[in-house]
């Protein structure tokens, strides 16, 4: 039961991401994006994928590495259309 609480939580939290996402990518402007949220974000997740991973916590490990490639995602379009 705690895994499954685990898995619901995370992908909430996780994919509450994907709407960012999609509203950067679609209208190709991220000049509202904070570069410095997103960086701390991005080093909070890895922190806790790496407290996961040597806690072998699985929905930590999968939820936190998705999390990773859509905090990246946002990064990248902040480069690329945060002008």
């Amino acid at each position: 039961m705690t895994d499954i609480l685990g898995y619901v939580a995370g992908f909430l939290v996780t994919f509450a991401l994907v709407p960012q996402i999609i509203r950067v990518y679609k209208l190709k402007s991220a000049r509202e994006i904070s570069v410095l949220f997103n960086a701390s974000m991005f080093v909070g997740v890895a922190c806790w994928l790496v407290y996961g991973i040597i806690l072998q916590l699985l929905p930590m490990i999968v939820w936190n590495s998705i999390g990773l490639c859509f905090i990246s995602l946002l990064l990248l379009a902040k480069l690329k259309y945060g002008k």
